[in-house]
């Protein structure tokens, strides 16, 4: 959850979409069952990924 607030506060996810992967997340309780995550979700999710793993001092990736 921690990777969610870091997102939430580089504003690299919305307060709803935060809470609504937190949401998912918190009730999955498997591995399988998070990876059943709206496909909505899991898009803004690997966009914010790319979007934290890019440095912008160099333009370099991680």
């Amino acid at each position: 959850m921690l990777l969610l607030d870091e997102m939430l506060s580089l504003n690299l996810l919305t307060a709803d979409q935060h809470s609504e992967i937190g949401d998912w997340v918190r009730q999955a309780r498997t591995p399988e069952r998070i990876l059943q995550m709206p496909p909505h979700l899991w898009k803004v999710l690997e966009q914010a990924s790319v979007l934290l793993d890019f440095e912008p001092a160099t333009g370099a990736l991680h």
